[in-house]
């Protein structure tokens, strides 16, 4: 097996990391997107991950904060002073697949190591299996930004995120305002949501579902459309308190951690007060796409 590792640049968002791999890995495609060099002007990496593989994974002797099927989570002991210098240990699976891949270890809090089992590395090369690796959802947050499970759809340089539950027809209306009005969508199942200068953003991100449309485009968020299927077309705005309850469940935090959630929530409370937020209950046609254009962009001559 080569020693040799591959050291290469990337950036999400405001996030700028190095990533130290074993050339038997390989990046997908998607992920190879948001590369960068260091000649745009970035004098250092925010963040360092090294990665490796073993024949079995490290075992992490700190304490356990949450398990699942597919997870488990650690925290080193920290003192009374200072709770939030915590470092975080992962044991990584897959849902359905017995034990796990990989290891997840912060050194410190600019640096990880992961360590991942030789006979599992044909399964990195799928998008949301290498992204977890990495723990970017602590990154995105530390960095005042939120994911959004949505189809972020580019038109007429304005962003639209239609969100909803898995199979709700996200991508279906994207590709109605695709053929009606010759929108673009940039990602079909995930979006970056990133305060930029006062004004919410929606931003590439490195994992697309089964969409398979993932481009790293920037949009200023126009609206955010919930959806819900029905036999006719109608839209209304949703309160505050409607907006929040819906996009809750359809950001990425995680529950084990109390100050991501605390702050993922405070995100969120911001971005709805800045963002309008409609629930449009619509069919497949171009009546759909209409009774929606009518609402976010009325005629210039209407009263």
């Amino acid at each position: 097996m080569s020693h040799q590792n591959i050291h290469d640049f990337f950036r999400i968002g405001d996030f700028f990391f190095e990533l130290s791999y074993p050339t038997e890995l390989t990046v997908p495609p998607h992920f190879r997107l948001f590369q960068v060099s260091t000649s745009e002007g970035l004098s250092h990496a925010d963040y360092c991950y090294t990665i490796t593989c073993a024949p079995q994974l490290p075992q992490l002797d700190w304490p356990v904060t949450a398990r699942r099927e597919d997870l488990c989570v650690m925290r080193s002991p920290v003192s009374r002073d200072d709770p939030a210098a915590a470092l975080e240990g992962r044991l990584i699976g897959v849902k359905g697949t017995p034990g796990y891949y990989a290891s997840y270890r912060e050194h410190s809090g600019q640096e990880a190591e992961i360590t991942l089992l030789q006979d599992r590395l044909g399964s990195l090369n799928f998008d949301p299996v290498f992204t977890s690796l990495l723990a970017l959802e602590k990154r995105m947050l530390q960095q005042n930004s939120l994911i959004l499970h949505c189809s972020h759809l580019q038109y007429q340089g304005q962003g639209i995120l239609f969100s909803g539950p898995s199979g709700i027809g996200k991508s279906t209306q994207a590709r109605l305002w695709e053929t009606y009005r010759g929108a673009k969508t940039l990602n079909g199942d995930r979006a970056l949501l990133r305060l930029i200068h006062g004004k919410w953003f929606a931003c590439g991100w490195p994992v697309c579902g089964s969409s398979e449309i993932c481009h790293t485009g920037d949009s200023p968020i126009h609206a955010v459309v919930i959806l819900q299927q029905g036999k006719e077309n109608h839209i209304r705005k949703l309160s505050p308190l409607q907006a929040f309850t819906q996009l809750y469940s359809q950001i990425t935090l995680n529950g084990w951690d109390y100050e991501a959630v605390q702050h993922g929530t405070e995100l969120l409370e911001k971005f709805i007060t800045s963002v309008p937020v409609y629930q449009l209950t619509c069919t497949i046609s171009e009546d759909a796409v209409f009774c929606l254009e009518n609402v976010i962009f009325p005629p210039q001559n209407a009263e």
